[in-house]
């Protein structure tokens, strides 16, 4: 690996001999060998449709079915002759990958599957979408990684796009399943004094909460949340908290009603969505303004940007926003942004050791 602080390598992605000799062993086993999937989600149910496997493996879940397989536990698999495929994509695939070495077993991720098997997998989230974005943008997120404020987050790029563009688990080596920290990082929080807070998707009001914690002498908390289960739980959570206003809506470029489909880390606005939600323009939902918005919205927020125009340009904000959920975002989002302002310094954090949780950040400068 090759990172270079002054400029975004993109490196080669040759062949992987090990994987594709894994590969080929699990798509024709040897007589005797056994094949699992670990994990039981959308990733594993792919590799089960395309492939007779043996079983599940979940040390959480032994003794059940999964698809109409067994779910077993590593420590039942055999050694000398299991061949495991990790399902886990999201927020730990490293640790898993970790564990199956320390058991001595044989394995392969599902990023290096999908490349090297030639199957009909199911897409990782927004990885095609990315790859072709940059494919056709490539000098865009150059002039990115130039503009971002900080060595952590150059890094953080670097290995995106080349962990995206290689199916190569060993980029993301580095990072860490560390979610209850998004959005407070110190250069946002050292900032905090009488802030006024719009949590943009505040699903069960924990990052409300958080933000409280960091910022007692708080102005106001305005929290975001257009599905009735999840604004339930956000009011219960902050009930004891003073100066809140509960806003059941979404954010979007215009007043609106939508149909999104709730489906976990898929999630997402689609005009077969089994769900009607409301969602209006925060312009017009926040009139004396914001000094802090955090929005993750299951790839809503480009247009959730462009209904915050005015907020953006007359409060000049400190901006939280997830840029994972669409692969175009990493580039369109700081291109929305800075076409309001461009006085504003860019950080990019990274918080699972898979492919979610990219948050990237706006940052006044200081006069």
């Amino acid at each position: 690996m090759a990172f270079d602080i002054n400029r975004l390598v993109i490196e080669p992605a040759p062949d992987d001999a090990e994987a594709v000799a894994f590969v080929h062993d699990f798509l024709n086993p040897p007589p005797g060998v056994k094949r699992y999937v670990l994990g039981r989600n959308v990733w594993a149910e792919s590799i089960a449709h395309a492939v007779d496997v043996d079983g599940f493996v979940d040390d959480f879940a032994a003794g059940g079915q999964f698809n109409g397989k067994p779910v077993i536990r590593i420590d039942e698999t055999d050694p000398a002759s299991s061949l495991i495929v990790s399902a886990n994509v999201l927020g730990r695939p490293w640790t898993v990958a970790r564990k199956l070495n320390r058991a001595q077993r044989r394995h392969l991720d599902y990023f290096a599957l999908r490349r090297y098997s030639g199957l009909r997998l199911l897409p990782v989230t927004c990885w095609d979408t990315f790859n072709a974005d940059f494919a056709a943008h490539g000098d865009a997120y150059h002039a990115l990684y130039a503009a971002l404020a900080d060595a952590e987050s150059r890094y953080t790029l670097y290995s995106v796009i080349n962990f995206k563009r290689s199916a190569d688990l060993s980029y993301m080596r580095d990072f860490a399943d560390r979610q209850r920290e998004q959005y407070f990082e110190p250069f946002v929080t050292s900032r905090f004094a009488h802030d006024t807070f719009a949590d943009v998707g505040a699903f069960d009001g924990f990052t409300a909460q958080q933000f409280i914690g960091h910022c007692p002498s708080y102005r106001a908390v305005h929290a975001f949340e257009p599905l009735a289960e999840n604004m339930k739980n956000v009011r219960a959570k902050l009930a004891e908290s003073p100066r809140i206003t509960f806003h059941s809506v979404g954010a979007s470029d215009r007043k609106q009603t939508l149909r999104f489909e709730p489906d976990g880390s898929a999630s997402r606005i689609s005009e077969t969505g089994s769900i009607a939600i409301e969602v209006d323009r925060l312009d017009d939902r926040l009139p004396e303004g914001a000094t802090f918005i955090k929005m993750d919205i299951e790839g809503g927020e480009l247009s959730a940007l462009t209904g915050a125009e005015r907020i953006i340009n007359k409060s000049h904000p400190t901006l939280a926003v997830c840029v994972y959920h669409h692969g175009e975002h990493y580039r369109t989002i700081p291109e929305r942004v800075r076409s309001y302002r461009s006085d504003y310094r860019l950080y990019l954090r990274h918080y699972t050791e898979g492919v979610t949780e990219t948050v990237m950040y706006f940052v006044p400068r200081l006069s």
